[in-house]
């Protein structure tokens, strides 16, 4: 069971609170884990490269630069990211495949969702603190999402 937001930040007042207006598209709506970063735009082959990894529990947050023209997370890579066991994945950018995602055992949260695919360049960095809603989120800290939000505690 997950901690809920509104509980952790009752217990943490200078926990950190992502201000992204994020929509839910997983098929969990509350998830934590500790964080592994991507930073892209448009380009979402290190992301797919980064969810082929064993996710032991992680949540990815990527930093898609808050684009809503290209999405960076479909319906194969979400998969891909729930069969490795992957808990979640933050994105400041869109998805699609949206009918799919929401059956996945995966909590997915992006800005909204776009049919268009992203670039297959490679380009973009992993590991490396990200810039998302006011806050900077740094690779293993503590991510904890639920209908409410998204808390970071470093």
């Amino acid at each position: 069971m997950v901690i809920s937001t509104a509980d952790l930040l009752d217990e943490h007042p200078d926990a950190l609170v992502c201000l992204l207006p994020f929509a839910q598209f997983g098929g969990l709506a509350a998830f934590e884990g500790t964080v592994a970063t991507v930073r892209c735009f448009e380009d979402n082959v290190l992301v797919k490269a980064r969810v082929a990894e064993p996710g032991e529990g992680r949540v990815l947050v990527i930093d898609g630069g808050g684009s809503v023209r290209v999405a960076l997370l479909g319906d194969m890579v979400a998969g891909l990211a729930a069969a490795n066991g992957w808990a979640g994945i933050v994105l400041n950018g869109c998805v699609r495949d949206v009918a799919v995602l929401r059956h996945l055992p995966i909590g997915i949260k992006a800005l909204g969702s776009c049919p268009r695919p992203s670039g297959k360049e490679g380009a973009g960095e992993v590991d490396v603190p990200v810039e998302l809603g006011g806050i900077t989120i740094h690779p293993g800290a503590r991510l904890f999402s639920d209908d409410d939000g998204v808390v970071v505690v470093e």
